[in-house]
Order: structure tokens, then C-alpha cells, then sequence
């Protein structure tokens, strides 16, 4: 009998993270749970273990401070395994900051340190782990909202837009997901990226003033899709749109554009480039 699969989600205890750690934690899984606040954590693993068939643990961090980010990794690092890495962490366009800019413990612009950069970094400490894995998976939650990257102001302190912010920070992470693909090719590991659904009933959605259109479920079957289906085990830098494969913002087929996101987010973590 195989041994069961360690999955990662971050952001899961609330909206779509939390709804997804629902679903698997029947399946046997070993789920390692991240969140900002210890004693929802807590409460999650309780809520979860009646139907646990598999091991539960939840670890803390702030994706706001990088530091936090590299003890959160340096803790996942002493897994045996890791096969499957869902980034679903983020914040809307509205709080925190009620619509004004407002910067990460590092001096980035919020969105953009939260929704990218944490995820970058994280990822790009774990590959290792999750290459030795293989078959293993990467699936970061994206959106339909993206907007290019303006590399001359990314933090935007030039003009400041919620909107901007949000959408720029996940046309970002689209483009680390298609590079990421490139560079994990017949490894035996894959990287997609999606958009889950429309406006789901989640604190983000409900933040940001906007009335929720598609029901969670929807999403969280649209990203389990990603995790767990033999339907798309060899599917690899692809976006979605649920569970349609779609055609992000152009500059995420840009080279160049996806270039100097890659140079730019080496520098702000601090880690090598990979070889």
C-alpha cells in the first residue's frame, strides 16, 4: 500500500484553503495546514478530525515578513515529502489597509510580498523536497483578475491602486507558475495555476464590497481538480479558468517580462537563482 501524500495548503482556515482541507482530510492524506492565527489553526484541526483518515498538523506564519516565510519553510523542510504545494494564501483588494497602500514587514508593497513574493520564496525553498516526491504537484491560486506589471513603479508607489495591486500580484504568480513548469519539466513534477471561481462567499469577496456569485464548492472542486485527478497528472504550465484551460494576460507569455520578474523576485527574497 503506497504511503499517503503530504499536502501543503496554505491559507486554509478560511474561504476557498479551508474548504479544500475539508474535502481531502477523508481521503487519507497527511495535511499540513497554514494560517496567520494560531487559534483558528487549532480549531480547524479539531473541526477536521472527526473525518481525518490521515494525519493533521497546522503551522503558523505571517506571508507579510519573509522571516516568517523562511521559518515556515525551514520547518516543512524536514518532511520526508512533500507531493503536493497549494499557494492559496492572499489578500484582496480592499483590507488589509481599507484601500490605502500599505507595505509588508520587508518595505514591499502588501499584495504584492503576500500573494507573490511569500509564495515564491516558499516554493523555491520546498522544490527540492517536492522534486524528490515525484510525482508531485504544484498548484498555485491565482485570478481572473490580472493586470501587467509596470517594472518601472511594481510597488506602486508612484500611484496606488487596490485593484492594481491585487490583479498585478497574480498575473505575477501566473508567470512564476509557466516558468516554474519550464524549468521542472520531466522531472516528474508539474506546476498549474488557476483561477478557482467567480466571486465566492469568502471574507476576501465580502471585504472588497462584492456580492459572492459561484458557491465555494465550485472553486474547491475546481482546485482539488489540480491536486489530486489522474485527469491531470501530466498537465503541466497550464492556467485555468476552474477547470477550463484558458489564456491568461499576455505579458504572462512574455520572456522578457517574465525575465525580469524572475531577476527582481531573487533579489527581494535573498535566494540563489536555481541552476
Amino acid at each position: 500500500m503506497a504511503d499517503p501524500k503530504t499536502i501543503v495548503i496554505t491559507g486554509a482556515t478560511d474561504g476557498l484553503g479551508k474548504g479544500l482541507a475539508r474535502v481531502l482530510a477523508p481521503t487519507g492524506a497527511h495535511l499540513i495546514l497554514h494560517g496567520r492565527d494560531r487559534e483558528k489553526g487549532r480549531a480547524l484541526v479539531e473541526e477536521l478530525r472527526p473525518d481525518a483518515m490521515g494525519q493533521l498538523e497546522f503551522r503558523r506564519a505571517d506571508l507579510s515578513s519573509l522571516d516568517e516565510v523562511r521559518d515556515l519553510t525551514d520547518e516543512l523542510l524536514d518532511e520526508d515529502r512533500i507531493d503536493v504545494l497549494v499557494n492559496n494564501a492572499g489578500i484582496g483588494t480592499a483590507e488589509p489597509g481599507g484601500g490605502q497602500r500599505d507595505e509588508s514587514e520587508d518595505g514591499y508593497e502588501l499584495r504584492f510580498a503576500v500573494n507573490y513574493l511569500a509564495p515564491f520564496l516558499l516554493t523555491r525553498t520546498l522544490i527540492r523536497v517536492i522534486e524528490r516526491s515525484a510525482p508531485s504537484r504544484i498548484v498555485n491560486v491565482s485570478s481572473a483578475g490580472q493586470a501587467p506589471i509596470d517594472f518601472d513603479d511594481v510597488m506602486l508607489e508612484d500611484h496606488y491602486d487596490g485593484v492594481q495591486a491585487y490583479c498585478q500580484s497574480k498575473l505575477a504568480l501566473v508567470m512564476f507558475t509557466f516558468d516554474l513548469a519550464a524549468e521542472l519539466e520531466g522531472t516528474g513534477v508539474t506546476a498549474n495555476c488557476l483561477h478557482p471561481a467567480t466571486y465566492m462567499p469568502t471574507n476576501m469577496v465580502r471585504d472588497a464590497g462584492v456580492e459572492p456569485v459561484t458557491p465555494l464548492e465550485d472553486g474547491v472542486a475546481a482546485t482539488r481538480r489540480l491536486v489530486d485527478s489522474d485527469e491531470v497528472e501530466e498537465i503541466n504550465g497550464h492556467y485555468f479558468d476552474g477547470t477550463r484551460e484558458s489564456a491568461p494576460h499576455p505579458q504572462a507569455e512574455d520572456p522578457e517580462a517574465r525575465r525580469r520578474l524572475r531577476e527582481l523576485s531573487l533579489e527581494l527574497t535573498g535566494i540563489q537563482a536555481p541552476a
